[in-house]
C-alpha cells in the first residue's frame, strides 16, 4: 500500500432518500479530497440507510442517472469511492451491495455474500465471495458487514492477493469488540491491512458504535474514531488521523 492514502467515511445516512444522500456524500468526498484521500469507503447501505423494509424502493444500478454526480466527482478527484447501496436484481429481491466509483470513470458492483439472520426476508445474497480492485497499485478487496464474520470471506480475499480488505458496516456497541477483534485477527493472520467504515449514528433502528478503524497488516491498530459522529478516519504510510466532519 505504499503511497496510498485511504479513509473510512463514518457517515450518517438520510433514511430512504437517495438524492439527499448523494448530495451529502459529495460533501464528504470534497472533504476527503482536501485531505488528499485516494480511496474512500462509506458504510453499509450508506446511500439509503439500513432500512431493510424499504430497500426494494431504493434499489439501484451502478449506471443510474441519480448517481452521475458521484461518478463525475470520483473522476474529477482522481479518487476511488466505495458506497453502500441496495442493488437491483431482475425478478428477485434486491441485494445489499457496494457500488464503486473508480477514478477513471468506471463503476462496478459487489453484492454482500453472507447475510445476517433476518436479512434474507428482504434481500438476496450475492454469489461472488470476493471482489478485488487495483487502486493506485494496491489490491483492495471489498466486504460488507456480515461478510467479515466469516473467516472464509477474508481468506478468499487474501488468496486472491488482497493487500487491503475494506468493509462498509453497521456495528453496534454490543458487537463492536467481537467484530473488530475478528478484523484485527484477519490483518494478523493474512498479512493484509483492514479498514472498517461504520455508520455515524443509528440507522434502521440499529444503534451504531461509530469507532470506524484501520489496522495495519500484522494486526496493529493504526487509527480509530473515538465514538459516534461524522468523521473521516484516514491512514497512509505515515500513520493515521481522524478528521471531524460538519
Amino acid at each position: 500500500m505504499a503511497g496510498l492514502r485511504y479513509a473510512a467515511a463514518q457517515y450518517a445516512s438520510v433514511p430512504l432518500d437517495i438524492e439527499a444522500n448523494v448530495a451529502r456524500h459529495l460533501a464528504v468526498i470534497d472533504a476527503a479530497r482536501k485531505a488528499g484521500v485516494q480511496l474512500l469507503v462509506f458504510p453499509e447501505l450508506s446511500l439509503c440507510g439500513y432500512e431493510l423494509a424499504g430497500l426494494a424502493a431504493c434499489a439501484l444500478k451502478a449506471d443510474d442517472a441519480v448517481l452521475a454526480p458521484l461518478r463525475e466527482r470520483a473522476a474529477s478527484a482522481g479518487m476511488t469511492i466505495v458506497t453502500g447501496a441496495a442493488l437491483a436484481n431482475a425478478a428477485a429481491l434486491p441485494a445489499i451491495g457496494a457500488i464503486t466509483f473508480h477514478a477513471d470513470g468506471r463503476t462496478s458492483s459487489y453484492r454482500k455474500h453472507f447475510l445476517h439472520a433476518g436479512e434474507e426476508q428482504h434481500v438476496t445474497a450475492g454469489s461472488a465471495i470476493s471482489q478485488l480492485h487495483d487502486v493506485r497499485g494496491t489490491r483492495v478487496a471489498l466486504a460488507i458487514c456480515a461478510d467479515t464474520g466469516q473467516q472464509q470471506h477474508a481468506h478468499a480475499a487474501a488468496v486472491a492477493g488482497a493487500e487491503l480488505y475494506v468493509a462498509g458496516s453497521l456495528i453496534s456497541a454490543g458487537g463492536y469488540d467481537k467484530d473488530t477483534g475478528q478484523l484485527a485477527g484477519y490483518a494478523k493472520l493474512f498479512g493484509m491491512g483492514v479498514l472498517m467504515a461504520n455508520h455515524a449514528h443509528a440507522s434502521g433502528g440499529c444503534q451504531s458504535a461509530g469507532r470506524s478503524a484501520i489496522w495495519a497488516a500484522g494486526g496493529a491498530l493504526i487509527v480509530a474514531a473515538p465514538g459516534p459522529g461524522e468523521m473521516l478516519v484516514i491512514a497512509d504510510d505515515s500513520g493515521g488521523r481522524v478528521l471531524p466532519l460538519g
